[in-house]
């Protein structure tokens, strides 16, 4: 289900005055069973050189109602219903981290986490895109698997590793499936290695389909 915030898409953004991405870039669906979508991803070697995380401009309040991208996912996933005071400070909620199965009352203790993150999308493309294009992949409020919020130590873990090296404790074939849908979404390729863990692992998942609304 999209977030109520999926029109930040294609709203100026308006914390660093950047131009969105046109709604109309939003247009095109891609669907495949698993397997097809891993299949279907291009293969290309990682690029690091000239990465840095903020040339991806993130948390942002990009509708100005107060709230960052950070606050809008944690409302948007809390299990309780959360209080939003003066500030967009928090109050209330709880959250379950998939990842590691455990829930937390304090939202400091949960990080929102890039299912693909920053670097491995520089690596796998987002380099050759404009600075407004990586905000609008980094506060991505238009698709649920692009953002989850998890412990922040599990987070932390990960870091910037793709599942050929690093997978959650639990709920891998879940964890694969987003990664796949984000990584069609923003139509980013994998390297041979990731390509090769992505169909070893998809072998002992539930071969499901895969819907994503293209982003670029």
């Amino acid at each position: 289900m999209l977030r109520r915030t999926a029109q930040l898409l294609i709203a100026p953004f308006l914390a660093v005055g950047l131009v969105a991405v046109p709604s109309a870039a939003f247009a095109e669906d891609y669907s495949a069973p698993l397997t097809t979508a891993i299949a279907d991803l291009p293969v290309a070697a990682e690029v690091r050189t000239g990465y840095a995380r903020s040339l991806f401009p993130h948390w942002v309040d990009a509708d100005g109602d107060g709230c960052s991208t950070r606050n809008e996912v944690l409302i948007s996933e809390a299990d309780d219903p959360v209080t939003v005071g003066s500030g967009c400070s928090l109050s209330g909620g709880r959250w379950y981290s998939y990842y590691d199965q455990v829930s937390w009352t304090n939202p400091s203790d949960v990080d929102i986490d890039h299912m693909v993150p920053l670097a491995e999308a520089w690596d796998s493309g987002a380099r050759s895109w404009s600075t407004a294009t990586r905000q609008a992949y980094a506060n991505d409020l238009g698709d649920s698997r692009s953002l989850v919020g998890v412990t922040d130590n599990v987070n932390q873990a990960k870091g910037d590793q793709d599942p050929a090296e690093w997978l959650p404790t639990y709920s891998k074939c879940r964890y694969l499936r987003e990664w796949v849908a984000v990584k069609h979404r923003w139509r980013l390729s994998v390297n041979s290695g990731e390509k090769s863990a992505l169909s070893s692992l998809a072998s002992g998942c539930t071969n499901s389909t895969i819907t994503v609304t293209l982003a670029r």
